[in-house]
């Protein structure tokens, strides 16, 4: 099955080798499972979700039956206004549950910097996509990594080999849902 994580460098493995970014250790694990999956890393580092929906339809091609998106760290960073960051996001979800590719969404969380109204603004786009297309949804992406220092690389941000590690069982059995969701659309 051709799975495609599309993201931004937390996908791409920003100051990994590329055996030790998310797509390649998560289909690893997926395949230890006895699922037979290929996972593309279409993780480009400093996308936003705005840069992601310009590159959908060549980053995630013809045959691809399931797909991670993982956008709107370097929107949050950013401060972009998350009705932007939303609507980009929507309409990446829109196109690829379009063409019937079975979607897991990974949320992600604002700095707390930003204040409660924007936190609340753009971490709800998230739940709120995920319940309106029906999507398979991991809440926080970076989940018992983030604030960890020995599981995040010298910026404090992208994460350490190990801290991939973390996030890949965390969203383990969401991606077996994925696989699963993938495979009972595909049965005639």
């Amino acid at each position: 099955m051709k799975i495609v994580a599309f993201g931004d460098s937390l996908t791409a493995g920003n100051g990994l080798a590329a055996k030790d970014a998310f797509p390649a250790k998560l289909e690893r694990a997926l395949q230890a499972k006895g699922l037979a999956v290929a996972i593309a890393n279409a993780g480009v580092s400093g996308d936003t979700a705005a840069g992601g929906l310009a590159r959908l339809d060549w980053s995630v091609p013809a045959g691809t039956e399931a797909a991670i998106v993982e956008l709107g760290a370097n929107d949050m960073l950013r401060g972009v206004d998350p009705a932007l960051t939303r609507k980009a996001l929507e309409e990446i979800v829109r196109r690829l549950t379009a063409r019937k590719i079975v979607v897991l969404l990974a949320g992600m969380k604002a700095a707390p910097n930003f204040g409660p109204d924007y936190g609340g603004a753009f971490e709800s786009i998230y739940s709120d996509l995920a319940a309106r297309y029906r999507l398979l949804l991991y809440p926080f992406f970076l989940a018992g990594v983030v604030r960890e220092a020995k599981l995040n690389q010298r910026d404090g941000i992208h994460p350490t080999a190990t801290g991939i590690d973390v996030i890949v069982a965390g969203i383990l059995p969401k991606a077996e849902e994925l696989v699963a969701q993938a495979k009972a659309q595909r049965a005639p």
